[in-house]
């Protein structure tokens, strides 16, 4: 019992780290579905002009992301101390309880242990229903974003006259070479962090404030 005590504790650590990683590795995996952008092909046209987007580098920077990110590992941070409060009393009982054992005999030991291993039950159903929300909000939230990233990126061609907007990053390149002077990355960081306005009085932006 004292084992399984101790393995809801670990778990609720390997939330966090859960948590923190999983929305930017979600984001950016989803990001590599910007590669190969077509826009407006010109037919017969001699020459092309082409640009090529460094897709984890625009992730990485864009605000909006920076802000969901941020968003969610505030969200299980509070979550998780709520849990890991939780987990630390049982522990507690389960001491107590072993101490209690040997003078109150072993019917009284034994219903206290199904007592103990319910809570237990529960404490790891209601982990699993913390975890599964956020991360279902979460992934919502980057999915709708790299939608509007590959429209925004889809008229930015268009806009400027590009023949082709290709996408690269560490995982699967489209591109193995290109020249510096066909990087628009920055650009289009810009672009889309002028173009966001974040929401006022928002939980991350106050937490924030608190830091500086």
């Amino acid at each position: 019992m004292q084992k399984i005590a101790f393995a809801l504790l670990y778990s609720i650590v390997y939330i966090y780290k859960k948590l923190e990683i999983t929305p930017m590795k979600k984001l950016l995996f989803i990001a590599l579905g910007l590669a190969i952008v077509s826009c407006n092909k010109q037919e017969g046209s001699s020459s092309l002009k082409t640009a090529f987007v460094d897709t984890e580098k625009l992730m990485k920077e864009h605000q909006q992301a920076i802000d969901i990110e941020n968003k969610y590992k505030v969200k299980s941070e509070e979550m998780g101390r709520e849990l890991e409060t939780e987990a630390k009393q049982f522990q507690a009982d389960y001491e107590s309880a072993l101490r209690q054992a040997q003078a109150k005999g072993p019917q009284w030991a034994q219903q206290k242990a199904a007592e103990l291993q319910q809570r237990e039950q529960k404490l790891n159903i209601k982990q699993q229903s913390m975890f599964k929300e956020i991360q279902d909000a979460s992934n919502g939230e980057l999915d709708s974003l790299v939608s509007e990233i590959k429209l925004y990126i889809k008229d930015y061609g268009k806009k400027n006259n590009y023949d082709y907007v290709y996408g690269t990053g560490l995982t699967t390149p489209s591109i193995l070479y290109a020249k510096d002077s066909y990087d628009i990355t920055n650009e289009l960081v810009k672009a889309l962090n002028d173009k966001y306005k974040p929401a006022e009085g928002s939980k991350v932006a106050d937490k924030e404030e608190v830091k500086k």
